[in-house]
């Protein structure tokens, strides 16, 4: 039988299911493809130049490494040709690309964390490539990077495509276009991406939690009484024993769960109150979020599900609790005791 590749993949969808368009479809093959560029990049490691600092801050005020630079660059310039974007938004960046005049405008608006786990690289620890991908709204203002931003302003249930790349002892792809995940696998020898899984499931109970346990004291009540229940393990009121595992790298951890379930939990806690959180809403949460209930779990920030909320700015920050639904739906239960 023949391999399933990417392309072939979506043309099933768009032919069958009438899921994608054809310039979506062509859309996530670009992606794919900068994926893989950004794959040959990270592998070439130390023997490449690109490990190390880049010298430079982005938006957040975060040091930049070499290869956060040379990621987004790649994301850039793999998709502003094609026809299929009006524009793009980059955790990397402070305002949204717009497509530059020489080239044809489509309908979408493509975000990203062009290299999310920066902190990382230099371990050689597993990192990763998030996006999510909008319809543009109809007569939006996209003269100026300033006004677009207002485009990108649409909650995490109007994205029509997510997915993230991890860059592992095997880079993987794992996409959804709104109707179940596939997972992908990158075949060296071929230059494409393979499906490997259909239809992956997080199951809903888990033994396994993933969260920064030294930010404990910084806290809400809620959480803390969660994971002291789980530290208790099999004499305490939840009946089991828990194991912790943190990568750091949330496409890591995220992608953990996907494969045998668990919750990740990057919490409102006091260091990160006055940001309104840790993690990117448009560029991580989102997609994030919209992967993981496609694939039967649960996202929430303790106190609303994620896709729910409507961003006000683009690099807006929220709690992110997620994973196996049942545990999710403790701890969101847990804020509202």
């Amino acid at each position: 039988m023949a391999q399933r590749t990417l392309a072939r993949y979506l043309t099933e969808e768009q032919r069958d299911k009438g899921v994608i368009t054809g310039d979506l479809k062509f859309l996530i093959e670009i992606v794919s493809r900068a994926c893989q560029a950004i794959s040959i990049a990270i592998g070439k490691g130390g023997l490449g130049g690109v490990l190390g600092e880049a010298g430079s801050d982005n938006v957040q005020g975060e040091a930049q490494k070499k290869l956060d630079v040379l990621s987004n660059e790649i994301l850039l310039e793999a998709n502003e040709w094609g026809g299929h974007l009006a524009a793009m938004a980059s955790e990397e960046m402070d305002l949204p690309h717009l497509v530059p005049n020489r080239f044809p405008k489509g309908e979408y608006l493509l975000t990203f964390d062009p290299l999310d786990g920066s902190s990382n690289i230099d371990v050689n620890v597993s990192i990763g490539t998030i996006f999510s991908v909008l319809k543009c709204p109809e007569g939006a203002d996209l003269s100026t990077p300033e006004a677009a931003e207002q485009a990108f302003l649409q909650p995490g249930t109007a994205q029509v495509a997510a997915g993230y790349a991890v860059y592992g002892p095997t880079t993987l792809l794992v996409l959804t276009v709104g109707d179940g995940v596939a997972v992908f696998t990158l075949d060296r020898e071929q230059g494409q991406f393979v499906l490997t899984q259909e239809n992956a499931q997080i199951p809903a109970d888990t033994k396994e939690f993933a969260i920064n346990m030294s930010n404990r004291r910084f806290w809400e009540a809620p959480v803390r009484r969660y994971v002291d229940e789980m530290v208790a393990g099999r004499e305490g009121p939840l009946g089991k024993d828990y194991n912790m595992r943190w990568v750091a790298s949330m496409v890591a951890d995220v992608h953990r769960i996907m494969t045998r379930g668990g919750i990740f939990m990057y919490p409102m806690d006091e260091k990160v109150r006055d940001k309104g959180g840790k993690l990117r809403l448009m560029y991580e949460a989102n997609p994030m979020a919209f992967l993981v209930e496609q694939a039967g779990g649960a996202a929430t920030t303790g106190r609303q599900r994620i896709l729910e909320i409507t961003p006000d700015k683009l690099h807006q920050r929220v709690p992110v609790i997620l994973g196996s639904k049942n545990e999710v739906d403790r701890v969101t239960g847990y804020h509202a005791d």
